[in-house]
C-alpha cells in the first residue's frame, strides 16, 4: 500500500515510492534514501550539469538524433531551472556529496528532474531521463565536466578577491616606502628595512600565485565530454563534443576544448589537482602574511607593536578594552582548511581505477571550499585588515634606533671580525652600538654618523618596487 503523499514510480531495480510533488524521479530517491551524510551537492554542479544537457539538447537535435519536439521542451524545462535563486533551485535536487563516486546519481537527479518539468510543460511527449535528457552522454563524462566548468568558476570568482588584496598592499607599500623598521630573520634582529620594502615582499608573493593561477588554469579547459562511458565514445552523436564545447565556451568566456584523450578525462583529475596546488600555494603565502602582521601588531603595550590594526570588534568577553587580528585569524584558518583539502584531492586524484576515478564528487566540493574560503577571507582581510592598518612609527624608529645588527654597516670599514666585537660589547654592557664603537677605537664619531645610516643601508632612496 502506497503512503498517502507519495506515488510510485519504477527504475530498472523495481517500484519506488516518491513524494507526490517532487520533481525528481526513482534513481534521485533511492540516492535520498541511501545516503544522508554531508552537505548537499553544489548547486553550481548541478547548474553546470544543466548548462551541459542544454547543449547535448541543441546538439543532437542539429545532428537528427533528437527530435526538434523533445529537444526544444528540454531546453525550455532547463532555462526555466536556471532562472531560478540558488535556494529555489536546491529544492529539487536533495542529494549529498557522499554518493556515488561517479556523481551517477547526481545526473541522474538532473535529468529526472528536467524529463519531469518537460513532460509536465508539454504534456504527451514522453520525455525520459536517460533516453533523452543524457542522450550521448554518461555520467562519466558529463559529472567530470561540470567540474572542470564550476572549478573554473571558481577561479573567475577568487581572482578579483586577490587583485584587491594586491591593490590594497600596494597602498601601503608606497605609503611607507621610506619608513625604516628592523629586519628579522630566524625570529631575530637583523639589518634595517624599510616597511614598503617589506610591503613589495607580500606583494609579489601574491603576484606569484596569481600566475601560477593563470598559467595552469589552462589544464582545465580540456573537458572529457564526448568519452561517455569508458572514454570510447559509444552512443555520441558524430560532432557532439564539438558543439557542446563551443556553446560552454561561449556561456563561460574560456576556449575549452574536447579533442582530448577521453580515457584520461574519465580517470585521471590532474589538471584539478594540480590547479589546486596552486591555492595551497597561495594559502601558505597568506598564511605567512597574516602571520606576520598580526606579529608586527602584537601588543599594543608588551608586544612587537609596530603596527596598529583596526579595532574590529571586542577581543574578549572577560578583559575590557580587548581587541584581537580576527582577520589575520579567520585567514589562517581557511588557509589550513585549503591544506587539508589538498590532502583529500591528492588522494583522491590517485584513485582512478582502471576507466574512471570514483572520487569526483568530494574531489570537487574540496576544490570549491577551498576557492570560496580564499575568496571570502582574502576580501575580508583586505578592507577590515589592510586597508585600515598603519604603522607605530616611534616604535619602529626606537627599534632601529636599538638594534645592534646596523653595525652591519660598519664591516665593509673596519671588517667583520671588529664589527662583531663591538655588537658583542654593546651588547654584553647593555649600552649603545654608537658608545661601544667609538670605545673600540676602530671608529670617529663622524665616521660613525655617517656610516650609520638605517635610511641609506635600506637601498629604499635609489630603488623603486618591482611589480612582478
Amino acid at each position: 500500500m502506497v503512503e498517502k503523499g507519495y506515488r510510485v514510480e519504477s527504475d530498472t531495480l523495481g517500484p519506488v515510492e516518491i513524494p507526490e510533488d517532487a520533481l525528481w524521479g526513482p534513481q534521485t530517491q533511492r540516492s535520498k534514501n541511501n545516503f544522508h551524510t554531508g552537505a548537499l551537492m553544489p548547486i553550481a554542479i548541478i547548474r553546470a550539469l544543466l548548462q551541459i544537457k542544454r547543449a547535448a539538447a541543441q546538439a543532437n537535435m542539429d545532428a537528427g538524433k533528437q527530435t526538434q519536439e523533445k529537444g526544444h521542451a528540454i531546453i525550455d524545462a532547463i532555462h526555466d531551472l536556471l532562472a531560478m535563486n540558488d535556494s529555489e533551485l536546491q529544492q529539487f535536487f536533495p542529494l549529498h556529496i557522499y554518493q556515488t563516486g561517479s556523481g551517477t546519481q547526481t545526473n541522474m537527479n538532473v535529468n529526472e528532474v528536467v524529463a519531469n518539468l518537460a513532460n509536465k510543460n508539454h504534456p504527451g511527449l514522453d520525455i525520459l531521463p536517460n533516453d533523452d535528457v543524457n542522450m550521448g552522454q554518461s555520467s562519466n563524462d558529463t559529472f567530470p565536466t561540470a567540474m572542470n566548468l564550476v572549478a573554473t568558476q571558481a577561479l573567475d570568482d577568487l581572482k578579483p578577491s586577490l587583485k584587491h588584496l594586491i591593490k590594497e598592499l600596494k597602498i601601503k607599500q608606497d605609503e611607507y616606502w621610506t619608513t625604516v623598521k628592523v629586519g628579522r630573520t630566524h625570529l631575530q634582529d637583523a639589518v634595517p628595512l624599510t616597511f614598503g620594502q617589506e610591503i613589495s615582499g607580500y606583494i609579489s608573493a601574491l603576484n606569484h600565485d596569481l600566475s601560477y593561477i593563470n598559467e595552469l588554469e589552462e589544464t582545465l579547459y580540456e573537458l572529457p565530454i564526448g568519452g561517455t562511458a569508458v572514454g570510447t565514445g559509444l552512443n555520441a552523436a558524430p560532432g557532439m563534443a564539438e558543439e557542446i564545447s563551443e556553446r560552454l565556451s561561449r556561456k563561460y568566456g574560456h576556449e575549452f576544448k574536447v579533442k582530448t584523450n577521453k580515457f584520461f578525462g574519465l580517470a585521471n583529475h590532474s589538471g584539478l589537482n594540480v590547479v589546486h596546488g596552486a591555492l595551497k600555494a597561495l594559502a601558505a603565502d597568506m598564511f605567512k602574511i597574516a602571520q606576520d602582521i598580526r606579529f608586527l601588531g602584537s601588543g599594543p603595550r608588551a608586544g612587537l607593536g609596530e603596527l596598529n590594526l583596526p579595532a574590529n570588534e571586542p577581543g574578549s568577553s572577560i578583559m575590557p578594552g580587548k581587541v584581537n587580528p580576527t582577520q589575520a585569524e579567520a585567514v589562517t584558518m581557511a588557509s589550513l582548511r585549503v591544506f587539508g583539502n589538498d590532502t583529500t584531492i591528492t588522494m583522491a586524484a590517485s584513485q582512478g581505477n582502471f576507466e574512471m576515478n570514483v572520487f569526483k564528487p568530494v574531489m570537487i566540493a574540496a576544490f570549491l571550499e577551498s576557492a570560496d574560503v580564499l575568496s571570502g577571507t582574502i576580501s575580508s582581510f583586505a578592507d577590515k585588515m589592510i586597508h585600515g592598518m598603519t604603522v607605530n612609527k616611534e616604535r619602529m624608529n626606537r627599534d632601529v634606533s636599538d638594534s645592534l645588527m646596523t653595525v652591519t654597516a660598519l664591516s665593509p670599514h673596519i671588517g667583520y671580525h671588529a664589527a662583531a666585537k663591538i655588537a658583542q660589547k654593546a651588547a654584553k654592557n647593555k649600552t649603545t652600538l654608537r658608545r661601544a664603537a667609538l670605545e673600540s677605537g676602530k671608529v670617529t664619531a663622524e665616521q660613525y654618523d655617517e656610516w650609520m645610516k638605517p635610511i641609506t643601508m635600506t637601498n629604499a632612496m635609489n630603488t623603486k618596487p618591482i611589480d612582478d
